[in-house]
């Protein structure tokens, strides 16, 4: 099996940290970095979330690279738990490495493109506001080449948006960086709420996470645990969603998820800024289609992510064993 290339874009964030866990513990997976942009909290905390994540992997060699401090055009907006800031220390242990030099939009432009020359293709897994991939898309024509999906964690539908009434927050954090990704002709999957809402993280999943996934997941069940994701009124019942694993477990395992394809755009300004709209009907002709994820098999999701991350703990055993 030749392991997928992947970026993860990201606005560490609870979910993104599981995210980003999920995806450095599966083999399908080649993760060339994390990028962290602004979004759930300013880019000073999401770098250091990053960085701290990818420590607590234990693989810090994987580069974190500083994505943009604000939005291409809109005033920003960071998310409801913006006053958590950098994960606490005694939930995720602080780490002395340093993100990488360069910034984020242009590491992505030049992968791509040394993807596109190898004749081969690099897939990028967002989780937070799009900007710094629509920058990319917009430095050479070759990067378009050199994508071959972008699975995006954002929008809503039927669903209420989580940060205003008809928006959700990665797209209303930056909605011309995402009209301008959903109009550059690279293979979009979208999961929205919609979707994540389907599956929710309850408290016999956070004890298995305790129990088997090592430090890893002990610090990610503390963190959800600490944001407090539960709204009963919301979901109809216990548990909260766990977002931004999504776009990983569809890369790892796509057959989760069921697809539907449709023409996607985004409103830009005024009161409705943010908001996603499809049309599952309109011939593709020359727009560029989406696929937009309608469902997930919320037994199989939580079976794969549950699985992966005891690896953590496995691998501490091991440890354990050998240093006895």
């Amino acid at each position: 099996m030749t392991a997928r290339s992947v970026i993860l874009d990201a606005d560490p964030g609870v979910d993104d940290m599981g995210a980003i866990l999920l995806a450095l513990a599966s083999p399908e997976l080649d993760v060339e970095a994390v990028c962290a942009v602004a979004g759930n909290v300013p880019v000073e905390a999401t770098v250091r979330n990053a960085l701290k994540t990818v420590a607590l992997a234990g693989q810090p060699g994987i580069p974190v690279l500083r994505g943009s401090a604000r939005p291409l055009v809109a005033e920003q907006v960071l998310g409801k738990h913006a006053a958590v800031g950098v994960f606490p220390d005694d939930i995720v242990p602080p780490t002395e490495i340093d993100p990488q030099s360069g910034s984020a939009a242009l590491f992505i432009a030049e992968r791509a493109i040394v993807a596109a020359r190898d004749g081969r293709r690099l897939s990028i897994c967002a989780s937070g506001p799009l900007t710094d991939i629509a920058l990319a898309l917009t430095m050479d024509a070759r990067v378009a080449r050199g994508i071959e999906r972008i699975a995006i964690m954002g929008g809503a539908f039927t669903a209420l948006g989580n940060r205003r009434p008809f928006a959700e927050f990665n797209m209303l954090a930056d909605p011309h960086a995402a009209a301008s990704v959903f109009a550059s002709g690279v293979a979009v999957t979208l999961f929205p709420l919609d979707v994540t809402q389907q599956a929710l993280l309850q408290d016999h999943h956070l004890a298995t996470l305790r129990a088997s996934c090592g430090a890893a997941g002990k610090a990610l069940a503390a963190m959800f645990e600490f944001s407090d994701r539960g709204n009963l009124a919301r979901y109809g019942r216990p548990g909260g969603p766990i977002h931004d694993i999504m776009p990983v477990a569809f890369l790892i395992a796509p057959d989760l998820f069921t697809l539907r394809p449709a023409v996607l755009g985004i409103e830009t300004g005024g009161s409705t800024a943010g908001h996603t709209f499809a049309d599952f009907d309109a011939p593709a002709g020359d727009v560029p289609v989406a696929e937009i994820a309608v469902a997930v098999d919320e037994e199989r999701l939580f079976a794969l992510l549950l699985g992966r991350l005891s690896a953590y703990g496995e691998r501490e055993k091991a440890q354990s064993e050998t240093r006895s």
